[in-house]
């Protein structure tokens, strides 16, 4: 199994234990076997791609990962095969995550009063933060450039999504 950075237990890996490792593992074997000069990770996992790249650094894979952007539906909302369990109220309530990463992104709001705002409508928000987007760490005060992570369920449908600055 591919021990994953420290990373891989912060953010998403807080609420799904072990989850990066097995990603981690499967995306070796995976470039192991069909050996491609590139591949494409979306940015709406963007903590599976950060490992991912890291991974390939660290092994010094010949392989390029590339960033997808995140598809998006008209109303903002990031597209993923979980909005399908979202009921009819659910799903029209849900670009709310996203307006709420761009009002952090904005400087109008706090990560921390984004989840309050977010718990205030309804949602079970689990974290809004800003991180480096090279490695997800906590900003440092460099000037490197950052991302709004961001993940909370709406009914029984967790839901994740970021923003760059």
């Amino acid at each position: 199994m591919v021990r994953p950075p420290p990373i891989a237990g912060e953010l998403e890996g807080l609420f799904r234990p072990g989850f990066f490792h097995g990603v981690a593992t499967v995306v070796l074997k995976l470039l192991n076997c069909v050996q491609p000069v590139a591949a494409v990770f979306g940015k709406k996992d963007y903590q599976q791609l950060t490992i991912v790249r890291g991974m390939v650094r660290q092994l010094d894979l010949p392989v390029k990962i590339i960033a997808g952007e995140t598809a998006r539906e008209r109303d903002g909302l990031a597209m993923s095969s979980r909005n399908n369990y979202l009921s009819a109220a659910e799903r029209a309530e849900a670009p709310r995550l996203y307006r709420t990463l761009l009002e952090v992104k904005a400087g109008n709001i706090s990560g921390e009063k984004a989840v309050a705002a977010l718990a205030a409508a309804g949602w079970k928000p689990d974290y809004i933060e800003i991180r480096r987007r090279q490695d997800l760490a906590p900003p440092d005060g460099t000037g490197r450039e950052l991302v709004v992570l961001g993940a909370a369920r709406l009914g029984t449908t967790r839901l994740i999504d970021n923003v760059e600055l």
